[in-house]
């Protein structure tokens, strides 16, 4: 039986009137949040910040008051984009080969005087030892490449690929490298992966493309982004709660979470996101100043160079986040490129980065491509003679009952 909506509408319009009655309260709390916001001192705040005793919550480093913005450089003669997105098809259990498939799409946007486009992608399939993570010490120890692992190499191997599309590039032609969602892989923190994980995805795959990619932008206008397109993050909300907070850590850790704080003046922030700040705070084209996340994983596990850096931007449509590592963030150079190129393909897109778009186009993988891609996997196997089967509950869902 499918859902039935007329039950559930009375609960949804419940839940709208909860929000409109509370409205009225979080509009006050915000704009009290924005007048401490801009009357952060630079000074108080990292003195704050610099040294914090454990919260129950994730803040930001700020690199300058918590208001400030900035607006974009003019947009270079001759520049490129290079966008990469990926999709995958997971192992099924239901299919009787064990397989999976990551395709990788992209685009290379030359504007300027040489104006041109080359679209791709490229699907791999993942088979037999190439589906486990080994390791072999005192034990052997192997994981899956499946489910949420399976997104992390995805997103590693999305990483890889730049490197090569920049050949198709001229040197002294101005570049962004720019991803879809965020350089920071949350996925892999409070999983209890065991280590093979992280040093497969991590330190012989993610930090060695971003370390290639830092060497190439030490001889050539290179710089590497990542799009997040209506965030849900509260690091900068949350560092100017800490800036707030009177109370000792103890007393943090017993009464508040990591949303909410039922202490005043702590409780003037309770369920913003940093989009609604700067959603008031940055006029159409701006960005914020740059912050840098505390994620574990990043402090733990990116190193120096690669730690990552964000700041928000109106794309004019939207309050995006742009995250960067932090050897752009501290080249001020790239750092006004990637302000400047990231605004221009919101505009060019219409709201929404015309390359990103692409890539995504390039690289999806729908309903019914998996559907045929199953329908290869039998086929393949019908014409060398090997036995197909499928599990009688995946049989059950294809036909048609009463």
């Amino acid at each position: 039986m499918a859902l039935d909506l007329s039950k559930t509408i009375k609960q949804l319009d419940s839940l709208i009137g909860r929000l409109k009655n509370g409205q009225e309260d979080r509009d006050q709390r915000l704009y009290l949040a924005l007048e401490a916001m801009k009357a952060t001192s630079p000074e108080s705040l990292q003195n704050k910040l610099n040294n914090p005793s454990p919260r129950p919550f994730l803040w930001a480093n700020a690199t300058e008051r918590l208001a400030d913005s900035h607006w974009p450089a003019d947009v270079p003669d001759d520049f490129s984009v290079i966008s990469v997105d990926g999709s995958h098809i997971d192992v099924d259990r239901h299919v009787p080969v064990a397989c999976a498939l990551i395709n990788i799409g992209g685009c290379i946007l030359r504007y300027g005087t040489q104006p041109n486009a080359y679209l791709f992608n490229k699907p791999r399939i993942y088979s037999g030892n190439e589906l486990y993570l080994t390791e072999q010490d005192q034990k052997i120890t192997e994981v899956s490449v499946e489910g949420a692992v399976l997104g992390l190499k995805r997103t590693v191997e999305e990483i890889r690929s730049l490197e090569p599309l920049l050949n198709n590039v001229p040197p002294d032609v101005p570049t962004l490298l720019l991803l879809d969602g965020s350089l920071v892989l949350w996925g892999i923190a409070g999983r209890g992966y065991p280590p093979i994980v992280r040093k497969e995805i991590l330190q012989e795959g993610l930090i060695p493309a971003l370390e290639s990619l830092r060497l190439l932008a030490l001889n050539q206008k290179l710089a590497l982004a990542a799009y997040v397109s209506l965030p849900r993050s509260t690091e900068v909300v949350n560092a100017l709660r800490l800036h707030l907070c009177t109370s000792d850590a103890g007393q943090c850790a017993r009464l508040c979470s990591n949303r909410r704080s039922p202490i005043s003046p702590c409780s003037m922030v309770n369920h913003l996101m940093d989009r609604d700040l700067f959603e008031r705070l940055l006029e159409p084209g701006q960005r914020s100043g740059v912050f840098m996340t505390n994620s574990t994983v990043v402090s733990q596990h990116y190193g120096k160079n690669h730690q990552i850096c964000f700041f928000y931007l109106h794309s004019g449509e939207e309050i995006a986040r742009i995250e960067v590592p932090l050897w752009v963030a501290e080249n001020n150079d790239l750092l006004s490129l990637t302000h400047t190129l990231v605004l221009d393909q919101c505009h060019r897109g219409v709201g929404y980065p015309v390359a990103v778009s692409e890539a995504h186009e390039q690289a999806i993988v729908t309903g019914p491509d998996r559907q045929r891609f199953r329908e290869m996997v039998e086929a393949s196997l019908t014409k060398k003679g090997l036995p197909v089967y499928t599990s009688e509950k995946s049989r059950s869902k294809r036909m048609a009952w009463l």
